[in-house]
């Protein structure tokens, strides 16, 4: 499976497009330019993204769905170039009708070891850690 992507410098600065394999577009900068999301955040964004549809997907087949998801990603770079990325931590905030600690600690597991291609990916290199907290259903 192929995952392809073109990106397009935009003259004059350091913004970017970059235009995924289904058509979809984001704009990337440098803090300075102040356009678009920084590069290397993407990846905080990304591995977010990736393991949120798995989330959302395993509680939805044990019948506790989610009405409401947020992930926060923080991550510790090194201070000299490249500024390689050492430890990312996910914080997991979930809502929804019938979840339990165990249902949502293993669909968390579940993605980070299995689903998601690009905790798999980052976790070569890195560290990830996770944590949650289940907020009242509505």
């Amino acid at each position: 499976m192929a995952a392809d992507t073109i990106l397009r410098w935009i003259p004059g600065g350091k913004t970017f497009v970059t235009t995924d394999s289904t058509g979809h577009s984001m704009v990337m900068s440098t803090p300075d330019e102040n356009t678009g999301m920084k590069p290397s955040e993407l990846l905080l964004s990304a591995l977010a993204g990736c393991t949120s549809v798995d989330v959302v997907d395993i509680l939805a087949k044990k019948r506790t769905p989610l009405t409401s998801l947020q992930i926060e990603v923080s991550a510790e770079q090194d201070p000299d170039p490249p500024w390689t990325f050492r430890k990312f931590h996910m914080h997991f905030i979930v809502q929804g009708e019938g979840l339990t600690d165990k249902n949502v600690e293993q669909a968390i597991e579940l993605s980070e070891m299995k689903y998601c291609s690009v905790a798999a990916t980052i976790r070569v290199a890195a560290e990830i850690t996770t944590s949650f907290e289940i907020l009242p259903a509505d």
